[in-house]
């Protein structure tokens, strides 16, 4: 249980914080802005324990898998956060949600796959930007929530520019979660090959 594995397992530890807060603003007036800082913390924390396990030669197979499930765990529980309040207007936020995780469903069937022949499928640039957009997005949306719930503080004009700002942010991460899952399944098509 080295320190980049612990920093990980922070980040899992941070999801029900962010739930809380989110779920609060009945009683915390600022509950879905601390819930977007909380949620930045565990971002930063997805890179930091990354660098240091390179940087430390201490990367295993423990922090590989729990840096995977940490990341799937944060973004599908902040994503669900802001789709199921309403912040994304449906339609596009149930589709967001059921895009996001059949990705995350077929590249780990994919990737147990891939053990199953000895094939090794790890992250690459484009899981790696495929993860950036989703958090920003997601960050982006429970801050513009905290300001749905309070629309005198910006005004009419800045919270329309933010919310197109937030939307367009979404059709990004939907287009990279998409790409980025096709990516995989052809770069690592010969899995599905029979012996």
């Amino acid at each position: 249980m080295n320190l980049p594995n612990k920093i990980t397992i922070s980040r899992i530890i941070l999801i029900p914080f962010v739930i809380f807060f989110y779920l609060s603003s009945s009683f915390i007036f600022a509950g879905k802005l601390i819930a977007g800082l909380l949620f930045v913390v565990g971002i930063l924390t997805d890179y930091l324990d990354g660098h240091l396990a390179r940087k430390n030669n201490q990367i295993t197979l423990l922090g590989t898998f729990l840096d995977s499930i940490a990341d799937k765990m944060f973004v599908i529980a902040g994503l669900v956060l802001i789709v199921v309040d309403g912040t994304i207007a449906n339609p596009f936020g149930v589709i967001a949600l059921v895009i996001v995780i059949s990705r995350e469903l077929i590249v780990s069937a994919l990737r147990q796959l891939g053990a199953g022949k000895n094939v090794i499928i790890s992250a690459d640039m484009w899981g790696k930007v495929k993860a950036t957009v989703q958090f920003f997005a997601i960050f982006l949306f429970m801050i513009f929530s905290f300001f749905i719930d309070n629309p005198a503080i910006l005004g009419t004009t800045l919270n329309t520019i933010f919310s197109v700002v937030c939307y367009l942010s979404l059709f990004v991460t939907v287009v990279c979660t998409v790409l980025s899952g096709v990516h995989y399944l052809l770069k690592y098509k010969e899995v599905f090959k029979e012996n």
